[in-house]
């Protein structure tokens, strides 16, 4: 193995968390000259028709150089989000207590980010998004 697929496989400092059905995977990484970065990795998990799973992976490389700007933007960006709708989750299917069979919107009526979509909506509200294209 190359020492390149060697340090990809080095754990220098890692972190995870578990948020239902996706988890996060925060992982220290060595470039070949010795200098550290950030990969954050989303995994979600699919179940199949008869049972079985599957896991999509989504992952960014986080520079050290980009820091900072990135920090800035993700500390504006929840900030945002918590000062127009505050910490508690609006949608029902992310209460502790929700009961799927007690949610009357099939799956085709919820979009990837678990909003319903109703049928006062249009079709041009709805954007799918596949990040595997990216």
């Amino acid at each position: 193995m190359s020492d390149h697929g060697m340090m990809e496989k080095e754990e220098i400092f890692s972190k995870v968390l578990r948020a239902g059905r996706r988890t996060y995977f925060f992982d220290v990484r060595s470039t070949k000259a010795g200098d550290y970065y950030l990969t954050i990795t989303e995994s979600k998990k699919f179940t199949n028709d008869d049972g079985s799973f599957h896991y999509k992976k989504h992952k960014i490389y986080l520079y050290k150089e980009d820091f900072s700007e990135f920090n800035e933007i993700l500390k504006e960006m929840t900030d945002y989000i918590i000062a127009e709708k505050g910490n508690e989750v609006i949608s029902e299917r992310h209460q502790k207590d929700f009961k799927k069979e007690d949610y009357n919107t099939t799956s085709d009526d919820i979009a990837e980010g678990g909003e319903s979509i109703s049928d006062s909506d249009s079709a041009d509200k709805f954007t799918d998004i596949n990040f595997e294209d990216i």
